[in-house]
């Protein structure tokens, strides 16, 4: 760790998490229609009031699928699922913290084959989703420590 010499020198230090920074694109399609983007080309759109997926679907699409890599990843490399699905469901409700979602839970419904490499699959599929919620899952663990979120106009 590096210590401050003078007011112009920053103090630095060696355990300081190094940045791996997101970035995504919103652009407006029409009234109430989005298209993201992120920087490898790929694209979804989000509206609110129609066959798409609102930004609140989003957030729990989101959830659902971060979580799913976590799991998916390890388990495949014991056997292939014969069936992988994941509901993620939540109460919105608007209170004097606004809106907001409250009761998130995440439910996995994975089936494997038979057969020696299906029964290590299962067998870890406990630990692999306890440790993907408390550990690995960026964007569930996001939400459950929260994370500032700041706006700016240019």
């Amino acid at each position: 760790m590096s210590e401050q010499t003078s007011h112009d020198a920053p103090i630095t230090s060696s355990t300081a998490a190094p940045t791996d920074e997101r970035h995504v694109t919103l652009t407006r399609d029409s009234v109430g229609r989005y298209t993201v983007r992120n920087e490898r080309g790929g694209s979804i759109t989000t509206s609110s009031g129609t066959a798409e997926l609102s930004p609140v679907e989003l957030l729990l699409a989101g959830i659902a699928a971060c979580t799913a890599v976590d799991v998916d990843t390890v388990t495949t490399r014991r056997a292939e699922p014969d069936s992988f699905h994941i509901d993620v469901t939540a109460d919105k409700v608007k209170d004097e913290q606004g809106n907001h979602l409250k009761d998130i839970e995440v439910t996995f419904r994975v089936r494997f084959p038979d057969g020696e490499g299906g029964d290590a699959a299962r067998t870890i599929l406990p630990s692999l989703v306890r440790r993907s919620h408390e550990e690995f899952c960026t964007v569930s663990r996001t939400v459950m420590l929260g994370a500032e979120v700041t706006s700016r106009i240019e």
